[in-house]
Formats: C-alpha cells, structure tokens, sequence
C-alpha cells in the first residue's frame, strides 16, 4: 500500500513536469514566425551580382545597389547573408559563379545587374530552376527569370532637347560604352532629342567599347572638346568617369568657357557640379525595389517582362543645373516634351532604324 502511494506520488510529479515542459516550450517559441503548418516561417533575402563596372561606378550599378539597400533597410533587413548583400565581378568571368554563390547561401532572389550578365543568369537559371531570378537590361526566357527593361530612350530624349538648347557651339557629342541595344536606345533617343529641339546641331557618336575603363572616356572627351563640342553625354557606366574628369580639368583651367557634361543613370552632379548639366535618369533602384517587393509578396513575375518607362517613373532627366545660361528655356522644353511623352503624343525612337523615321510634328 505504502509503494502504491509513492508511486502515485511519482506519477503526479511526473506529470506536472511535463505539463511544465509543455509550458516552458511555448514561451520559449514566443515571437518567432511560424507558418500555418507550424514550422518556422524563412524570412525573404535578396542579393545581386554586379557587371565589370562594380559597385561604385557612380553609374548603374550602383544605382541598384542603392535600391536594393533601400529596400532592405524598409523592412528590417541586414546585410549579409539571410539580409540582402551583394557579390562584385572583377571579369566577365566571375559572373557564373557568383550568381551561384548567392544561390547556395539561400537567397530567395538574386539580381544580375546588366545586360553583359544574360548568358550567364540563363545557364545559371537552368540549372538552379527552384531559384528565383531577375536581370536589368536583358530579356532571359526562363520561367524562374524576371527580365526587367526601361525606356532609356525617353530620358535620352530629354538630355537631347537640354544639350541642344545650352550648346554654344552647335557641337555636341556622345560616348556610349558597348553597342548593345541598350546603349542604341540611349543614343537613338538622344539624337532625336536634339534633332527635335535644334536640328542645325551636330552630333559626334563615338564608342568606347567598355564599360570600366575611365581613361579611353577621357581620351574620347578630349577630342570631342578639342574639335568644338561643349556638352557630352555619354551612356558608358564607369567609362563615363573619364568625361566627368576631362570637363572638371578643363574647366578648371579655364573657369569662363563653356563646357558641358551630361550624367547617365543616377543624378551625377556630384561628379563636377560646375559642369554637369543635368544626368538622363534611369531609376534602376526604383525597379530593384519595386521587384523585390512583388517576389518578398509572392507576386515574382517569373518568365514575364517589366518595363519601366516614362510614365511608370522609371526614367527621366535629373535637374537642370542652375549655372547653365539657358536653364529657364530648357526647363519649359522638358516639361513640355515630357508631358508629351508621357501621353503618347510622341513615341521615342529606340533604335537607329526607328530614328531614321522619326519625326517630332
């Protein structure tokens, strides 16, 4: 009888304790995220791998990293793994394997910044097809890929109309990095920008063949300047740098002459405040971000195209440099042009056929 009762005893004891247990395991799980099976939920991670031109090429590149952190810091992520993080590409040849690298360390989308990146998010894509990608500037055919394409012709045409109207000179010119569609819409818009504002005016087009390499984009402006050309734009990401750098020195040497630099992608006017004339936006971080939400929501557009011009704010014309002599004139013409675009009252031309046929009237 007396061992009956201990056992009892020891059963109640027992009991408790696991009822106890129970109790503790609950408060331990507090706060975590659970989903509707119970497991714990994966938080969303986003990461992109930069082209040759890296990080801080003042330029495209960094523009989406600009996003991405913006988009990361809107909804408490960290940088890093399980955050949102990025791998920069020294040679074409890292692209493959760092786009692997971040698909290995789980995150749930990973970006290829620019159109040199197409084959290897494609052959990447194939293999990794429970992996969720996206490219800027190139159309990739895989249903785990969201291709994302802008407009740039419609800011281009803009930086045409602004370069017309503060050219001196009636020379102007134009560095692009690579021809690739890309670079032919900046250049196709932007000479029918001048073409509509001033059509008197000469255009020299020249290509650099690169987009990482400052010194041939300095050696390009120098001889544009030196044969008469007072603004440049130029569509060559960290190329670009050189013009910037040319201009600045110029300038410097001679404060009264005119001389004139147009940006690309991102506001560059931190790049030579006394010579940028304004920059052709590109809104690469506002398309990163708006993605990124749209996979983070499970909306990701895989197999699909998003577009972003004009009229989705994805480019436009940064502002108009208050030193330039002719600011107010310019002003009014891209209000007006733009409205116009944005309507479809005039439909830019993205290519050098298009621009053959183009008319402004």
């Amino acid at each position: 009888m007396k061992m009956r009762k201990v056992g009892m005893a020891l059963s109640l004891v027992l009991a408790a304790g696991t009822l106890l247990g129970a109790c503790g395991k609950s408060d331990d799980n507090k706060g975590t995220e659970t989903s509707k099976g119970g497991e714990k939920a994966k938080k969303f991670s986003v990461a992109m791998v930069t082209d040759v031109g890296g990080v801080d090429d003042k330029s495209f590149n960094q523009s989406a990293w600009e996003g991405l952190q913006k988009f990361g810091q809107d909804n408490g992520m960290k940088k890093g793994k399980g955050g949102y993080d990025y791998l920069q590409s020294k040679s074409d040849a890292d692209y493959s394997t760092n786009l692997n690298t971040l698909v290995r360390q789980d995150f749930d989308l990973v970006y290829g910044i620019g159109f040199l990146m197409q084959a290897a998010v494609e052959e990447i894509a194939k293999q990794q097809k429970d992996a969720q990608f996206a490219i800027i500037d190139a159309e990739v055919k895989q249903p785990n890929v969201a291709s994302v394409l802008f407009k740039e012709q419609e800011a281009a045409f803009l930086a045409g109309v602004a370069a017309a109207l503060q050219t001196k000179s009636n020379h102007i010119g134009f560095i692009g990095g690579m021809e690739i569609p890309v670079i032919e819409r900046f250049e196709s818009g932007f000479l029918a920008g001048v073409k509509a504002a001033k059509p008197e005016v000469k255009v020299d087009v020249q290509y650099s063949g690169a987009f990482d390499k400052a010194e041939l984009g300095q050696s390009i402006a120098s001889k544009m300047y030196s044969s008469g050309a007072d603004v440049i734009f130029h569509a060559a990401g960290a190329t670009g740098n050189g013009l910037f750098k040319e201009a600045v020195d110029r300038k410097a040497k001679d404060p009264s002459k005119e001389i004139w630099a147009i940006g690309v992608d991102r506001d560059q006017n931190d790049m030579g405040p006394d010579v940028v004339l304004t920059s052709a936006l590109k809104r690469v971080d506002v398309a990163v971000q708006d993605l990124s939400k749209k996979a983070m929501d499970g909306k990701f557009p895989g197999g699909e195209i998003a577009l972003y011009g004009m009229a989705e704010d994805g480019v436009g014309l940064a502002p108009i440099n208050s030193k330039a002599s002719n600011k107010d004139a310019i002003e009014a013409a891209i209000k007006d042009w733009s409205e116009k675009i944005k309507s479809g009252a005039v439909k830019v031309p993205g290519t050098r056929d298009e621009l053959k046929n183009f008319s402004a009237k």
